[in-house]
């Protein structure tokens, strides 16, 4: 007969996130994660297989968490040029009790060029950031606060860019003030 999990599999797979987004995948041992997660290695293996295959579920888990805040921020604001700034906002404002940076940029700089999963993963997130950016160009153009001039396609890469480039600076940064700036320029370009 089959023992039955004596822990909570998305609290541990959340504590694991944590772990990764704070250290990296290269730098967090087994050991790191069976203290962090508070399960034996053996229940590590069995529930997620291998290191890499706990990083990629945690790594999707905290995509489909950010996404998620994303849009429901998005959705609460009154117009696209608010949208735009929230987001950005949401990069350098964070609760003290989360890492610094971003899961997604890290893996890009660590893992993305040797390995394709994370690539894949990292490229998807980025790609759905750039839509949900398109999609509120193409709503402040639509009310006004966007010239039309600019094509949309466009300057949503471009914001996606300034946007990935803010998640590295808050990384290594805790100047906001700096960053704050930074926002406010790349929002000119919206003129």
């Amino acid at each position: 007969m089959a023992r039955s999990k004596e822990y909570d599999e998305d609290a541990v797979l959340h504590k694991a996130m944590k772990l990764f987004w704070h250290q990296g995948y290269e730098k967090t041992s087994m050991q790191d994660l069976v203290t962090q997660m508070g399960i034996h290695r053996r229940s590590i293996y069995d529930t997620f297989g291998s290191k890499h295959a706990l990083y990629m579920k945690a790594l999707k888990r905290y995509v489909e968490t950010v996404e998620a805040n994303i849009k429901k921020q998005l959705t609460s604001m009154d117009s696209a040029m608010q949208g735009i700034r929230r987001l950005f906002e949401m990069t350098i404002h964070r609760k003290e009790t989360l890492p610094s940076g971003c899961l997604t940029v890290n893996t890009a700089i660590e893992l993305a060029e040797h390995d394709q999963e994370a690539m894949d993963m990292v490229m998807d997130s980025f790609s759905s950031t750039e839509n949900m950016l398109y999609e509120l160009v193409l709503r402040g153009q639509k009310s006004g606060e966007i010239p039309e001039r600019h094509d949309a396609k466009k300057l949503a890469r471009f914001l996606n860019n300034s946007f990935v480039g803010l998640r590295v600076l808050a990384k290594t940064r805790k100047d906001t003030q700096k960053m704050e700036e930074i926002i406010e320029m790349t929002l000119i370009a919206l003129d």
